[in-house]
């Protein structure tokens, strides 16, 4: 691109200030999605819907991974304070609409996360919440700076936690709450996890104190062990993940056998297998497919791009001055690199399997577009500013 830095442009201030190695990291997994997508819809598709069909999933997600690299692009131009604005409303809009599903949303599988829409298909609501929450939530923990109301309430005992700024992480726990609610009841316990994570992490970078983090922490680790207990679909996945004769376990099975298969340089495009088997390999497995026909030299480019966009936005931090900022990214780095672990681990059979989207690599509108979303809010916050505390932050 052809800008000067002395083009004073809304594009040209941006290009000069937004991190682009970030934003090509970004892109080339765009790119990868566009190949898988090619790679392992098709036979999807014919299976499911028919030969005449083959493309349809395909050019779907053509759709959609265009409409996701330009609401990324177009996020990524807003100031940190239109940052928070567009999450709260984000946050409220797709709360109320994941409250929806439970009424008025089409059950799949035992779970009842999808809104049905004339025209536009179907939705899950609950993907978009997911980076709003993180948001609001940081610019709540940043109003309320737990460090400073601790040290101040040390300072003047007669305070106590009734201190004013103690209001303000209680609404971040309290919203909290009625969305691990919401999403207990749908259910859907793989994305309440990432919630709670996530917010642990925000917690903690606040100035939490450890002791604090890690007791909950624990007390995640019971609600676990409690739900492995209490709910026969939890236990069933975690005894098939440690003993595979307990149960069925053909879709992981296939995808070990398509690692194998692919070895160090892979089969070659459109030469796998395994996904003409698959059900899910287009979404949940897709890493597998690629393990198969483009073989561990694609993986590992695939997972180190993953790496660089969260190592780099997190180096990209240690010279951010605003709290708002530093604990909104680290919330949106921390959702996208788990939900990345979470696909490739449980594809490689190091977790119990758990249905979550390779961000940007799967099939999934609602998915591709909140990651989207996501990472252009990432991308906004972590521009390089004269000011780090001015430019409308």
């Amino acid at each position: 691109m052809a800008l000067s830095r002395a083009d004073d442009s809304v594009l040209g201030r941006w290009w000069w200030t937004v991190d682009r190695w970030t934003l090509a990291a970004l892109l080339g997994l765009i790119g990868f999605g566009y190949v898988m997508m090619l790679a392992a819809s098709p036979a999807v598709a014919e299976r499911v819907m028919g030969a005449s069909s083959r493309t349809l999933l395909f050019a779907k997600q053509v759709v959609f991974l265009a409409a996701a690299a330009v609401m990324m692009m177009a996020v990524s131009l807003l100031s940190p304070r239109n940052v928070r604005r567009l999450a709260l409303l984000g946050c409220l809009g797709a709360l109320a609409l994941t409250a929806a599903t439970l009424v008025i949303g089409f059950e799949t599988k035992g779970a009842r996360r999808w809104l049905a829409f004339p025209l536009l298909g179907t939705m899950q609501p609950s993907e978009f919440l997911k980076p709003c929450l993180a948001v609001v939530t940081a610019w709540l923990l940043a109003e309320g700076n737990w460090a400073a109301a601790q040290r101040q309430a040390s300072a003047q005992p007669g305070l106590g936690l009734l201190h004013g700024r103690i209001l303000w992480p209680a609404a971040a726990v309290l919203l909290l709450g009625v969305v691990c609610v919401i999403l207990k009841s749908q259910p859907d316990f793989g994305m309440l996890m990432v919630v709670v994570a996530v917010f642990l992490a925000q917690t903690f970078v606040a100035g939490l104190n450890l002791a604090v983090v890690g007791v909950l922490f624990a007390g995640g680790i019971g609600l676990a062990v409690s739900a492995y207990f209490i709910l026969p679909h939890v236990r069933s996945r975690v005894d098939r993940f440690l003993d595979p004769s307990s149960g069925d376990t053909f879709q992981i099975t296939k995808a070990m056998e398509a690692f194998g298969n692919g070895g160090l340089f892979g089969r070659g495009p459109g030469e796998g297998r395994v996904k003409n088997a698959l059900p899910d390999a287009h979404a949940d497995f897709v890493f597998a497919v690629a393990g198969e026909e483009f073989g561990f030299i694609i993986c590992a480019v695939i997972l180190l791009l993953f790496a660089f966009v969260v190592v780099r936005g997190l180096l990209r931090l240690l010279a951010e001055g605003e709290l708002f900022v530093v604990l909104a990214a680290t919330g949106l780095l921390a959702q996208f690199g788990l939900q990345a672990f979470v696909n490739m681990a449980s594809t490689l059979h190091l977790i119990p399997t758990k249905g979550m989207t390779l961000p940007f690599v799967s099939y999934g509108g609602s998915s591709v577009l909140a990651i989207a979303l996501g990472m252009g809010m990432l991308l906004a916050l972590t521009r390089r500013r004269g000011s780090r505390l001015g430019d409308g932050s």
